[in-house]
This record gives structure tokens, C-alpha cells and sequence, in this order.
């Protein structure tokens, strides 16, 4: 074990094939949940924005209303989602199911699910939020965007492909390969790159709390278009900065791309490994608040299914 707290593991490099179908699969979804919700949204627009007192008058009102036939299967659709989404905390407890796929692919199945679920359940309820039901919708409006927020930080602790920590010999091994290899080339000027690797210093980060410490992190990474884009007007001279919209895309120049690639590569191994301690124990913390919410959360739901179907509250 050593002093940054990682975990000592073997690294098993999963085939890239795999890795890019997953990305494929997880855009898909995306890109059908967002076309499904502009779809019920075009649909709906005119009866969500009528007020509350004129939507009985609606034309829409008898299939939109949460107990009509759409809303209705908006609402079932809803909670299907959410006991998709509690699959992927039972991996843990379940051996059989943890054997199943990859840690991070069903994380990253479930953040979509996670956030898909909040905009189903706010057009079954028609955008109207009160009682118990709002309550437990706010509640998962939090735990959707907390769960944003602890992507973030689960994806700044460096894994391998298959999703276990490495350990502090693989990762300064990582570096030692990246950095060997920026030095070898002579296509890009030290100094130029050194802008990537801009970073706070080490006495910084542990002295600030884990909110200023997260904060950090987003800025760097906010900053980290600007400063690649940097590098390439640095490089390409006039015409390879105008045909790359000012260094914002990548250049046909491969080897340019190539050593900004491993620059780009170092540069995030460095922030991670400066943030490591942090990051952690954001992510713990993350962990205690957001179990909490999402079981509470469940719990306002399975009250608020009950009272609906038992004295038709619907309406």
C-alpha cells in the first residue's frame, strides 16, 4: 500500500475495440433520451405552459395529465428507469452480478438512466411539484446532479480499462513513459508545452478544503481547451492556426496532434496524481450524501405510487 493511498492492483488492458462500442452504446442512449424528451416536449408544449386552473380545457389535457394516457406512461416509464438505475449499486452486494460487464460502463449507464429519470418523471407530473411527490422529485433532481458531480470526481483517480486503481509504481511508470517521449521530440518547443502543465503546488492543494480542492480541478480542466489551442498557434504558424479555428480543433499536422495527444496525456496524469489524496476523500464524502438521498428518495416514491394507486390521486 503506499502513502498516497492506492490500491495495489495488476493492470488489465481491456481491447480497445470494446472500450470504443462502449462509448458508441452510451451515445446512443443519449442521443435517444434527448430526442425522446424534444419529442414529448414538442408535443406538450402548449399544455405545459397553459396555466393550471386553464389545462382542464386543454385538447391535451385527458392524454398529458399525470393520470392520462401518456402521462400515466410517462410516470410507469419513470420508475422502470429508477429500478434500472438501483441495479448498479446492488453490483456491490450482488457477487454474481459484479462479475457482470465493467464497473465503469455501468456507471456510465447509470448516470444516463440517472439523468433521463428526472425529465420523464417532470413531464408524468406535467411540471407541477407539490406534496409528497415534489418532494421526492426535488430530492432526485439532487441526486441526478450530484451524481454528475461524482463522475467527475470517480473519473479523476486514475484507473485502468477495467476500471480497478492503479497502483503508485504503474502510475509514475505511466509518467516516466510520456515524459521520456516528450523529450525525445523535436516537433513542439519545451516551452510551449510547458503551459499545459501548469498546476498549483502540492503544499496548495493540501492546505485548501475539498470544495476550494474541487473547484481547482474544474478550472484546470476548463482551461485545458485554451491552452492546447495555445500550443497549436504556437506551432502551426497562420494557416494551420485558420484552418483549426484558431487552434480550437485538431490540425492535419499528425505529428503536432501526436505530441499534443501525450502532452494533453502527461499534463492529466500530473493533476491527477497532484489531486489524488483529495479526490478521494471528495468521493467518499460523496458516498455518504448521496446514498442517503437516493434511498430517501425512493422511499417518497414508493409512498407516492401507493397513495396514487390506492385513492386515485392522479389527476
Amino acid at each position: 500500500m503506499s502513502t498516497l493511498g492506492l490500491t495495489t492492483t495488476v493492470t488489465t488492458q481491456a481491447v480497445p475495440a470494446e472500450s470504443k462500442g462502449h462509448k458508441t452504446r452510451v451515445a446512443i442512449s443519449a442521443m435517444a433520451a434527448i430526442g425522446f424528451s424534444a419529442y414529448i416536449l414538442y408535443y406538450g408544449l402548449g399544455y405545459y405552459l397553459t396555466s393550471a386552473m386553464d389545462r382542464p380545457y386543454h385538447p391535451k389535457h385527458a392524454l398529458l395529465k399525470p393520470g392520462g394516457l401518456i402521462g400515466l406512461s410517462l410516470g410507469i416509464f419513470g420508475v422502470f428507469l429508477f429500478l434500472l438505475i438501483f441495479i448498479y449499486p446492488l453490483r456491490k452486494r450482488w457477487q454474481w452480478l459484479g462479475r457482470m460487464g465493467n464497473s465503469r460502463h455501468w456507471l456510465d449507464f447509470h448516470i444516463v438512466m440517472g439523468l433521463t429519470g428526472p425529465v420523464v418523471i417532470a413531464f408524468h407530473a406535467s411540471f407541477k411539484f407539490s406534496g409528497i411527490a415534489g418532494m421526492a422529485y426535488w430530492i432526485m433532481f439532487a441526486v441526478a446532479i450530484s451524481g454528475i458531480v461524482g463522475r467527475y470526481v470517480y473519473a479523476q483517480i486514475p484507473r485502468s480499462m477495467n476500471s480497478t486503481e492503479f497502483s503508485l509504481s504503474e502510475l509514475k511508470q505511466r509518467q516516466e513513459t510520456l515524459t521520456n517521449e516528450l523529450s525525445a521530440q523535436r516537433v513542439v518547443r519545451p516551452g510551449d508545452l510547458a503551459i499545459l502543465f501548469r498546476l498549483p503546488s502540492a503544499k496548495y492543494v493540501e492546505r485548501e478544503s475539498s470544495l476550494r480542492a474541487l473547484g481547482a480541478l474544474l478550472w484546470i480542466d476548463f482551461l485545458r481547451p485554451f491552452r492546447v489551442a495555445r500550443v497549436r498557434r504556437k506551432t502551426l504558424g497562420f494557416l494551420g492556426t485558420l484552418f483549426s479555428l484558431a487552434g480550437f480543433l485538431p490540425s492535419r499536422n499528425y505529428k503536432v496532434e501526436r505530441i499534443i495527444v501525450v502532452a494533453r496525456d502527461q499534463a492529466r496524469l500530473s493533476k491527477k496524481m497532484l489531486f489524488l489524496t483529495k479526490s478521494q476523500k471528495i468521493l467518499h464524502l460523496w458516498h455518504v450524501v448521496h446514498r442517503p438521498f437516493s434511498y430517501s428518495f425512493a422511499v417518497l416514491a414508493v409512498v407516492h405510487i401507493v397513495i396514487a394507486v390506492m385513492f386515485g390521486l392522479m389527476r
